[in-house]
């Protein structure tokens, strides 16, 4: 079996990717910082199925604690074949108005936390010469967000260092990807009103927004070997909204 990190796999995005992976033969590594209750629920829910689940504690920001993370999934696995880099903060308002503090913790969890994540298990990758990395951004990255100035700024910055990324890690058979949903239905849009998201979907050709599950079955693609000539690109999964 192939073996997977998510990060900020506890619900949304990051907990109907492992649930997708688990289900298709791979060990899935749920991390969480803050929703511990509902990382140990997506386990419990796994294993009864009999599917290869664990969750650890890790704010992936953190040198140390994102180098645990790694080091408790080689331990448990012994590889780290898949990592996604799903773990993120939302941070809308004027820029006018956002502290240094608000400014700095988008960077960490946004930023700094996909870039540390991919070099402690690079290592690896290198060593086995094979690997899968998939950056979760946003369409933000792509054409900006007003009022989402700081996020905007992370998420574009995923971009540039996925493509830097396979550029690096491309000869030596490790491929990264990236992946920038539009709306998708999680808690990190649950600030909008009824009539917000109606907006957005008169906006949308696809007519609605998108499912976590809709970004899952990319990350499940992008893995396969069906996609192995797939590397250092932007997959844009967002109903064709500001396309």
């Amino acid at each position: 079996m192939k073996t997977a990190i998510i990060t900020g796999a506890s619900r949304g995005i990051g907990k109907a990717t492992a649930i997708l992976l688990a289900k298709n033969d791979y060990n899935v590594v749920i991390n969480y910082n803050h929703s511990e209750e509902q990382a140990k629920a997506l386990v419990d829910e796994l294993t009864t199925q009999g599917l290869s689940a664990v969750c650890y504690k890790a704010d992936v920001s953190d040198e140390t604690q994102a180098e645990a993370l790694v080091k408790f999934t080689l331990d448990n696995f012994g590889n780290v074949d898949l990592l996604v880099n799903n773990a993120g903060v939302s941070a809308s308002g004027l820029l006018i108005d956002t502290s240094t503090r608000q400014i700095n913790e988008t960077i960490a969890v946004n930023l700094t936390a996909t870039v540390l994540m991919t070099q402690k298990v690079a290592r690896g990758m290198l060593s086995n010469q094979s690997g899968n990395i998939i950056n979760i951004s946003s369409i933000w990255g792509e054409i900006g967000g007003s009022c989402e100035a700081v996020y905007s700024a992370t998420k574009g910055g995923i971009i540039a260092f996925s493509k830097a990324m396979a550029k690096e890690l491309g000869y030596n058979g490790i491929r990264v990807n990236c992946i920038a949903p539009g709306i998708i239905d999680t808690d990190m849009n649950a600030h909008l009103s009824a009539c917000d998201v109606q907006n957005i979907i008169d906006d949308i050709p696809c007519q609605r927004i998108g499912h976590a599950e809709d970004i899952a079955k990319a990350v499940l693609w992008l893995a396969s070997d069906e996609a192995d000539y797939i590397n250092g690109q932007v997959l844009s999964i967002n109903g064709g909204w500001n396309t």
